[in-house]
């Protein structure tokens, strides 16, 4: 697993109090071009991708690497959660971190789905990695994406421009070991 290094992959399913974090599947596909073609998910993301374009060239199980869980909720996606080593050639604050990356169906939105999911994929990380640290980006007109990064304990590293708007680097420290 060349993103998260020697981590085993796929691992069991993730379950919180609502959610399951999982493996893409085939039958996510139509939900994935749902997440990948919505102008509200991309506001902050560089806009959306052309449904018909998706239609065509998404496999028919998208999204399967290492570092990529579904946000299973009652049986059905509403979202994905990304880890994956921040690119050498991005902010250096960031290089050779992990980086966590987040999508959520707009009708998910607002019942505390994003932060139930991303703290169980941050205790999995820490339980897989210990000691790692990872980044967050995020522009900082993104106001829930601020909000989440700070509930889960991201501190701010620098803001920079790219993509004509302003960006926001985060850094969480790695948490205590699992025992």
């Amino acid at each position: 697993m060349s993103d998260l290094g020697p981590v085993a992959w796929p691992p069991a399913p993730i379950r919180t109090e609502r959610l399951v974090l999982r493996e893409p599947e085939a039958r996510d596909r139509a939900t994935f071009i749902e997440l990948l073609s919505s102008p509200e998910v991309h506001t902050y993301l560089g806009g959306p991708r052309p449904r018909a374009v998706l239609e065509r060239e998404l496999p028919e199980a998208p999204e399967q690497w290492p570092g990529s869980f579904v946000v299973d909720l009652d049986g059905a996606m509403i979202g994905q959660i990304l880890l994956r080593k921040a690119p050498e050639h991005g902010r250096p604050a960031a290089a050779g971190k992990v980086d966590l990356g987040y999508m959520f169906l707009p009708r998910a939105w607002g019942f505390g789905y994003a932060v139930e999911a991303c703290a169980a994929a941050l205790d999995w990380f820490d339980s897989v990695l210990p000691g790692e640290p990872m980044v967050l980006h995020t522009q900082s007109a993104n106001v829930g994406s601020m909000r989440l990064a700070a509930k889960l304990g991201f501190t701010e590293v620098e803001r920079f421009r790219a993509w004509d708007a302003q960006q926001w680097l985060g850094l969480r420290s790695p948490g205590p070991p699992s025992d």
